[in-house]
């Protein structure tokens, strides 16, 4: 039986053209030669061809105790074959048959962009010898596999780079378009990220790899729209039940109407038209194509649940930094209270290289030319600032809320250039050394410069209730909703705050999105309806989340939100277009007006339309950006 299923599967496209040449000779026979013994053995013959394969699926389908659409196919064709109606078996298998392949042809087309990610994969790499100098290094040839962690590869113009790490060496342009959907090549340069999978266009640069394998940013995308693609909507799963009581409900009719009308012909017409192809066929297709459709633009929908939940959407939550801003801020006000300044500072930065808030890296860049030293009993308390011993000296840095916390009462001067700060809309970085506050810094983050208008977008589309959440004092907040026309926000939140406001908005009934990039976003984006990473962000943000935006924008974020509507219309429209066929041609049926053959073409007509209508998410259209 294996051997069997094999081999028709092997030839399955030869045998369903040999089926349909042999209904063409058939039907010349029949109609313009009239002979129709030949005309019935072509018949005969089409119907082993086309009826054999679906009759395979169907045992094999019982022996899993599942009643399948194929038991359906093959009990009408081997019914009209008893009853003398050749054609219509041979036709009625033909065009089941020819309903798979298209469904087949369409899947693959819609898994397209799978297909072209992992074309790109870098199959090699060239690492640098440790045996060289600076300037007169040798290289050697290896696998992609083969590259560890750590290893020098020199990537030259046109070449593909293999892992994601950090250039060391050189500098050229990359062209990035299959990680952040940027059509122009980056320029980059020592100290800048690269990715696998990219191509450098010009150039020659040496780098470190830090990504290898399975952990590269590439081959998480091509994981995540695997995944995605094999994950079902709660729609697709109510269909896989549906089906498996719809198919014996349909023989339990189909022998209802023999008993009572005596009538074999109508018994094994109500078996063809009634099969659910098109119902079955047309919510995964809708959503695998709306699928293939976002990861063509960097937007990674994990599975139709996500999607169905995230078209649901009437509450979008916004975590600030990194999201809502460029995430690279920058100290642009510094207020001293004591005469060794610079090395308050210094001490600062030293206990900053703990942490990789973005906070932190500003005060970093901005001390960059001062002492570094080594930082001992580093903590890191959510959402308020750090604390460590450095050079025998307590360091504090962080919010009102840390020197509070440590007994650090703001007064006088302080007290007032915290204000003033405040006031400007910049982000307040406090710096104790051994209980006394020396140094007052304002961070400030510019927005995204698309970040207002993505917001307009999405109040265009109906989504009321727009909060922005922040570990930020309420000044800055304030500063920063205003600029985007956003009315309501919560400032100076931990990890564990934000996660409260999203399960309060969902026990007040509200469909909630969260949008963030960040580790201490990670329980917001777990916790509600629909939590979507940036691609910038950290891999534990973009794991607990339902969709992934590679390029981290607000266009995307409205792009995806579209997509998902689009996709979930799509899919009811299959629905409706399938169940609608079935009811009209039963109809059509009792009513006299229709029979098997005719029936069928149409029942396989709709498969097509689904099918048609699916494939229309994989066209783009200008208009929608």
């Amino acid at each position: 039986m294996l051997k069997l299923n094999a081999w028709i599967k092997r030839f399955s496209i030869p045998l369903l053209w040999g089926a349909g040449i042999l209904i063409a000779l058939a039907t010349a026979f029949s109609h313009i030669f009239s002979v129709k013994i030949v005309a019935d053995m072509c018949f005969i013959a089409a119907f082993v061809l086309s009826g054999v394969p679906i009759l395979l699926r169907a045992i094999q389908a019982l022996r899993f105790k599942t009643v399948s659409i194929e038991l359906l196919v093959s009990i009408a064709a081997i019914g009209a074959c008893v009853i003398g109606e050749f054609n219509e078996s041979a036709i009625v298998t033909f065009l089941f048959q020819l309903g798979s392949f298209l469904e087949q042809k369409t899947m693959k087309k819609t898994r397209s962009a799978i297909r072209a990610l992992t074309e790109m994969a870098p199959t090699t790499a060239w690492r640098v010898l440790e045996n060289g100098t600076e300037d007169a290094f040798e290289t050697e040839e290896i696998d992609a596999d083969e590259v560890e962690i750590g290893d020098i590869l020199l990537v030259k113009a046109g070449g593909k780079i293999s892992s994601d790490g950090i250039v060391v060496k050189g500098d050229g342009y990359a062209a990035e378009a299959s990680i952040t959907g940027e059509p122009m090549a980056k320029h980059k340069t020592i100290g800048d990220t690269v990715y696998a999978g990219t191509i450098l266009d010009s150039g020659t640069v040496q780098m470190r790899a830090t990504k290898v394998g399975e952990d590269t940013t590439f081959a998480k995308i091509i994981a995540l729209v695997e995944e995605a693609q094999d994950a079902k909507s709660p729609v697709e799963r109510f269909i896989d039940k549906f089906a498996k009581y719809y198919t014996p409900a349909v023989i339990a009719i189909a022998a209802a109407v023999f008993i009572f009308t005596r009538n074999v012909d109508t018994a094994i017409t109500v078996l063809v038209l009634a099969c659910p192809g098109a119902l079955v066929i047309g919510a995964p297709i809708a959503n695998v194509a709306g699928i293939g459709r976002g990861a063509q633009e960097g937007i990674l929908l994990k599975g139709g649940d996500s999607i169905h939940t995230f078209s649901k959407t009437d509450t979008v939550v916004f975590d600030k930094t990194g999201t809502l801003t460029e995430g690279v801020p920058e100290v642009c006000i510094q207020k001293d209270y004591s005469e060794e300044a610079n090395q308050v500072l210094a001490l600062a930065a030293s206990v900053e290289r703990a942490s990789d808030h973005p906070l932190a890296n500003a005060v970093i860049r901005y001390a960059a030319d001062l002492p570094s030293y080594e930082a001992e009993s580093v903590q890191n308390i959510k959402g308020c600032g750090m604390a460590a011993s450095v050079c025998g000296r307590r360091v504090l840095i962080g919010t009102r809320k840390l020197m509070e916390q440590n007994g650090i009462e703001l007064t006088g001067q302080v007290l007032n250039d915290l204000e003033e700060v405040q006031s400007s809309g910049a982000s307040i970085a406090l710096i104790a050394v051994d209980g006394k506050i020396e140094t007052l810094l304002g961070i400030s983050d510019t927005l995204k410069a698309d970040a207002k208008d993505g917001i307009s977008r999405l109040k265009n589309m109906g989504i009321a209730d727009i909060i922005m959440l922040t570990g930020d004092n309420a000044c800055t907040a304030s500063a920063i909703a205003a600029q985007l026309g956003i009315t309501e926000y919560c400032a100076e939140l931990l990890p564990e705050d934000k996660l409260t406001v999203i399960r309060e908005l969902q026990s007040k009934g509200r469909t909630v999105t969260f949008v963030g990039d960040g580790i201490n976003d990670s329980p917001a984006l777990a916790a509600a309806d629909t939590g979507i990473a940036m691609g910038s962000g950290t891999d534990v943000a973009i794991d607990n989340s339902d969709v992934v935006l590679i390029k981290s924008d607000l266009k995307s974020l409205v792009r995806s939100l579209k997509l998902s509507k689009k996709t979930v219309l799509t899919l009811y429209e299959n629905i409706a277009i399938a169940v609608g066929t079935v009811v009209l041609l039963l109809i059509g049926l009792f009513a006299g007006y229709i029979h098997m053959s005719i029936g069928m073409l149409i029942h396989e007509a709709s498969i097509l339309v689904v099918i048609l209508n699916a494939m229309r998410l994989l066209i783009h259209n200008k208009k929608e950006n």
